[in-house]
C-alpha cells in the first residue's frame, strides 16, 4: 500500500510541519510493546557476564527511559574495538533483538581477541511505539552530528567519544520494511512539505556500505555469511535497491558521516548497515535475527582477519 503526501492525516500539502502539526503526529502514537519487559530485562540477565553501561537517560514526559550498554568485562586498551548498534530505528525490531541474541550467544567467542560494545536499543521511545522517529518527529539515524537536536543520537555519539579512534569495525543493523513506504516515507514527506515519490521495498536483505571508503570484499563476506540464513535481496529492474545502484550483490553505498547516519559515527575503517526485510513471505522473525547475528559475527571476524 502507498499513501500520498496530500492524502497523509496531518498536515497541508506543500507546508513543512510546524509545533501544532508535531503534536498532531505525538498524539497518535501508542505504546504498543514495552522497552523494559523486552530489552532491560534482557540486559540484565547478561550483567554476569557482562559489565552493563548506564550512557544517558531520554525524557519524553512523562516517559523516562534508560539508555544502557554491553560492553565485554575483559576491556584492554590493546585490543581493537567493535561496535554494535541496534534499534536506531526503534520500530527495526531484529536490530534490537539481533543485538541482544549476539551478546547472549557469540560475544564470549572474541574474549581476548576484541572489545566489544553493544547498544541493542538506540531509541526506546520509537521500540515502543513501533515508530522510526523519536518523540520529536526526528529521524536519529540522520542525526549524527556535532549539536544533534535527537537525544538518541547525542547520547551515542558520547558514549563512544572515548574510544571512537580505536573502533575496528562497527555493524549497526537495521531494517526495511513495508511500513517504509505505507507510513514512514510519506510521513516524512508530509513533515517535509514535498511530494511523496512512492518507491519499492526490496525483498531480502542487503548492506549499506560507506562511499567514501568502500569495502567491497568485506561487505562481500558479509552477504555469503546471511545467505546462509536468509535470501539476498536483488536489484530492481534499474539494478538499484531503494533508488540507490548496486555496488556488489545485495550492497549499496551512501556517505555514512554527511549524512548523519549511525555507521558514519566513528573512523572504523570496517563499518556496514544491515537491512533485514522482516515482511517477507520467506522470512521468519527467527531467521531475522539470526540474520543479523551471522552478519555481525561474518564482519568481527573479517575484520580481525584483515587489521594491519
Amino acid at each position: 500500500m502507498t499513501t500520498s503526501q496530500s492524502t497523509y492525516p496531518i498536515g497541508t500539502p506543500g507546508r513543512p510541519w510546524g509545533e501544532a502539526e508535531v503534536a498532531a503526529w505525538q498524539s497518535r502514537q501508542r505504546v504498543q510493546r514495552s522497552y523494559r519487559a523486552d530489552v532491560l530485562d534482557a540486559v540484565d540477565a547478561l550483567r554476569s557476564r557482562f559489565d552493563v553501561i548506564p550512557y544517558g537517560q531520554l525524557d519524553y514526559p512523562p516517559d523516562s527511559y534508560p539508555l544502557l550498554a554491553i560492553r565485554s568485562r575483559d576491556w584492554r586498551e590493546a585490543l581493537p574495538c567493535v561496535l554494535v548498534t541496534g534499534g536506531v530505528h526503534g520500530y527495526e525490531t531484529s536490530g534490537v533483538h539481533g543485538a541482544l541474541q549476539f551478546a547472549d550467544r557469540h560475544a564470549a567467542d572474541y574474549a581476548g581477541k576484541a572489545n566489544l560494545m553493544v547498544v541493542p536499543c538506540v531509541s526506546p521511545w520509537g521500540y515502543e511505539r513501533i515508530h522510526r522517529w523519536n518523540m520529536r518527529a526526528l529521524d536519529p539515524n540522520r542525526s549524527f552530528r556535532d549539536n544533534s537536536p535527537a537525544q538518541e543520537s547525542a547520547a551515542l555519539m558520547r558514549l563512544v567519544a572515548p574510544f571512537r579512534d580505536r573502533v575496528l569495525v562497527h555493524v549497526d543493523l537495521h531494517e526495511t520494511t513495508d511500513t517504509d513506504e505505507s507510513e514512514f516515507r510519506p510521513a516524512l514527506a508530509a513533515r517535509d512539505g514535498v511530494a511523496y515519490v512512492p518507491g519499492e521495498i526490496p525483498d531480502g536483505f542487503y548492506l549499506v556500505d560507506d562511499s567514501e571508503h568502500p569495502q567491497p570484499a568485506f561487505q562481500q563476506a558479509i552477504i555469503d555469511a546471511v545467505a546462509k540464513v536468509t535470501h539476498i535481496a536483488p536489484a530492481d529492474a534499474r539494478g538499484e535497491i531503494i533508488g540507490s545502484p548496486v555496488v556488489g550483490p545485495g550492497v549499496i553505498a551512501y556517505a555514512l558521516k554527511a549524512l548523519g547516519l549511525c555507521a558514519g559515527i566513528t573512523d572504523a575503517p570496517y563499518k556496514t548497515t544491515t537491512e533485514v526485510y522482516p515482511d517477507s513471505p520467506r522470512a521468519t522473525p527467527e531467521q531475522c535475527n539470526a540474520a543479523q547475528v551471522a552478519a555481525v559475527c561474518a564482519a568481527i571476524d573479517y575484520a580481525l582477519q584483515h587489521a594491519r
